[in-house]
């Protein structure tokens, strides 16, 4: 005879599949119209780009669009059929089996080996097409310059540091799960809150110098105009560094890191390389916006709303036993906290593929944000500029199909944020140069 939790435990199996079958679809669907739109857009550049990227770079970047979304679709074939074979087809059950025949007096080590085998599982799943991507794909393009040598570097030093970091917070959220009550998935967000915060502090100066090297920006004009924008709009940073990016990849890229006082700015070598001081200005400018309108500060919080409402669903499924037996797991409920943490992070982002679409649309809102900020502070012209370069170098396609983007992109396609920077240049949008304030002293490296 059936019982109610046998029913119960086929409906969740049946909803999971059902779930990860209509995500993989879509995704499928969406990368197909993706690669047809844009090949159908090759052979012709934009209006608003004719002439600016000719149509060599234009047709380059039409065909690594279109590599990188056939590896996607790998990607996410691959993908899908680990959850499969970790859940419905007994992977994790066999894992927690031999573990436990393994170490049966030691449950806190048996579950944090659990979890270390499954995280190892995935990731030597996800290294050959990672190592295809590299050496490869952007190979084939012109992008990469990792050696093997620094690639394996890379790939031990981010073991290293995911097990320094990684260990210490497993086990103390598996202990939470175990002892700390009812509620122990409030306990759990406050350690992980302010686990997140330590590490956005030691990132720029613990474990940033480990993968690359980081110098402060020489004197001269981009130093001098870079002090400027900083005092137009009241921004203190702790350094302004360059980044040996072209180490590992032709892409350009600036970015803040840090946390408060121990805010840096990193400029790519590669970025400034290409562009010129008032289109270097430009684009911190554009990062300032994100700073100045609260968007870091309010993806932060966001984040951590996102991670107190999923622990507090973790909480409530870990005491359901058709959650374990839907998932192909046959285990009690509270006996290894770590099979419900494993189960929860290979189920859930099946179910939240739907949120993916209202993600890019906030970010995309804030990148226009960041671009309004940016023609107010700088050149809105030289943005353009910027950006169009870059959209060159990184071979980022120019005609995205609409519906892709829209689910996908957290940038604005190009020629919609082109056309709106457009909108806003103005005669002079920048200050004469008697009127600028003086440049910054060099900040402290």
């Amino acid at each position: 005879m059936t019982s109610a939790l046998d029913v119960t435990s086929l409906r969740f199996t049946l909803l999971f599949l059902a779930a990860l079958c209509v995500s993989s679809l879509v995704r499928l669907w969406l990368s197909t119209r993706q690669a047809r739109h844009v090949i159908r857009h090759r052979d012709r550049v934009p209006a608003a780009f004719a002439d600016r990227i000719p149509l060599h770079a234009h047709r380059r970047a039409a065909d690594y669009t279109v590599a990188r979304q056939r590896l996607g679709l790998v990607d996410l074939m691959t993908g899908a059929a680990f959850v499969v074979g970790l859940t419905l087809l007994g992977g994790l059950q066999w894992l927690h089996d031999g573990l436990a025949a393994l170490l049966p007096d030691a449950p806190l080590t048996r579950q944090i080996l659990l979890v270390a085998a499954v995280a190892l599982l995935g990731g030597l799943v996800d290294l050959p097409l990672a190592w295809y991507r590299q050496f490869v794909l952007e190979q084939r393009f012109g992008f990469n310059r990792m050696t093997l040598r620094l690639y394996v570097a890379d790939l031990a030093k981010g073991l290293a540091v995911g097990v320094i970091l990684g260990l210490p917070i497993l086990a103390t959220v598996l202990w939470l799960m175990q002892r700390a009550g009812t509620y122990w998935w409030l306990w759990t967000w406050v350690v992980w809150v302010a686990f997140n915060l330590a590490v956005l502090v030691l990132y720029p100066t613990v474990i940033a110098p480990m993968f690359n090297r980081f110098e402060p920006l020489p004197d001269g004009a981009v130093r001098d105009r870079v002090g400027q924008l900083l005092a137009r709009c009241g921004f203190a940073a702790r350094g302004l560094f360059v980044m040996d990016g072209s180490r590992r990849s032709a892409h350009g890229n600036a970015y803040f890191t840090g946390f408060g006082r121990a805010r840096r700015i990193v400029f790519f070598d590669t970025l400034l390389a290409r562009l010129t001081p008032v289109e270097i200005e430009a684009v911190l400018a554009h990062e300032l916006g994100h700073f100045k309108h609260h968007h870091i500060l309010k993806r932060i919080v966001l984040s951590f709303a996102a991670s107190l409402a999923g622990l507090a669903i973790l909480g409530w499924l870990a005491g359901q036993p058709w959650f374990y037996q839907g998932l192909g797991v046959s285990v009690v409920p509270g006996e290894n906290p770590a099979v419900a943490l494993i189960l929860f992070f290979l189920a859930m982002p099946v179910f939240m593929f739907v949120f993916q679409p209202v993600a890019s649309l906030l970010s995309r809102r804030d990148e226009f944000d960041a671009d309004r900020f940016a023609a107010g502070q700088a050149d809105a012209s030289s943005l353009i500029d910027a950006l169009v370069k870059l959209y060159e170098d990184n071979a980022a396609t120019l005609t995205p199909d609409p519906i892709h983007s829209a689910f996908y992109d957290s940038h604005p396609p190009a020629a919609t944020r082109i056309a709106r920077l457009a909108a806003l240049r103005r005669p002079e949008t920048t200050l004469p140069p008697e009127a600028l304030p003086r440049p910054l002293p060099s900040p402290p490296a």
